[in-house]
């Protein structure tokens, strides 16, 4: 009887203990978060996971360790580098993006990490999914709506390099003449291009001197002309639009130039008087 009675104690104890243990271990995950925070701030960016791994192993439950180690991993990937170690970084961030994903699927953090990795990877297919993710949670995203943009063209321009050269066109808007390449040309380039104006022209009526996507844009209408088989009119249309966005590109640039020296000189400039 003594020992059935103690059971009920031994329970609450051992309870007592493990909320004490639970407890620690949060106040331990915290710790190593700032850790890694101090040391992501200075660029330590591998001692910063070594921190945020113990922080999530600590505390699983904890929000932003998972976020943060996804990012240090993602600070590691070297842009258009295809080597193992490259991808294998690649994959640990986004891997660990999609836990923070399973959390909460609208995390627009997680959502455009794992977007940009997919571009750095040049997994461009995957990068305008995880970028039409994003603008599914925020419809006025200019930047990922002038990155579907920026993806159309680099696929298009892939596709249209190989057959200018095999023509002995440089890249200088002169006419495709063999009709039958510039048709296959277009049957791979038409639909790329057509959704990459749209994305890029909603990008400027979201931010109006948006002149990165103004520049693209020009590059978008050169990659048309080539499409305009046998219709020499039309082709010298999409040159002039292309030539009308650079000045528009160019008036844009120098309006944000203008913009932000204002407020530089707004909020005035200390100088080290040593």
């Amino acid at each position: 009887m003594n020992r059935i009675a103690r059971l009920p104690v031994m329970a609450a104890v051992l309870c007592t203990a493990l909320v004490l243990i639970t407890g620690c271990n949060r106040l331990q995950a915290r710790d190593q978060l700032n850790k890694g925070v101090e040391a992501f701030k200075t660029a330590h960016y591998e001692e910063a996971i070594n921190h945020f791994q113990q922080a999530v192993q600590l505390d699983p439950s904890l929000p932003m360790a998972r976020l943060y180690l996804a990012t240090a991993y993602a600070q590691q990937v070297i842009p258009n580098l295809q080597t193992p170690e490259n991808m294998k970084f690649a994959n640990l961030a986004i891997q660990n993006f999609q836990y923070v994903l399973q959390k909460d699927p609208n995390d627009i953090n997680a959502l455009k990490g794992i977007a940009s990795l997919y571009l750095n990877t040049q997994n461009f297919d995957k990068a305008k999914e995880y970028q039409n993710k994003v603008l599914a949670v925020d419809p006025n995203d200019a930047s990922a709506d002038y990155t579907v943009g920026v993806i159309d063209w680099t696929v298009a321009y892939k596709n249209a390099l190989p057959v200018r050269q095999s023509l002995g066109l440089q890249d200088n808007g002169d006419a495709i003449k063999d009709k039958k390449a510039c048709a296959a040309l277009a049957e791979k380039n038409a639909p790329l291009i057509q959704e990459g104006l749209d994305y890029l022209q909603k990008a400027i009526q979201i931010k109006p001197n948006y002149d990165d996507a103004m520049a693209y844009m020009n590059l978008l209408y050169r990659r048309k002309a080539d499409l305009e088989c046998g219709d020499d009119d039309t082709r010298k249309a999409d040159l002039a639009q292309a030539d009308q966005w650079v000045q528009k590109a160019m008036a844009a640039r120098k309006a944000n130039e203008q913009k932000k020296n204002q407020e530089t000189a707004a909020h005035g400039i200390v100088l080290d008087q040593k």
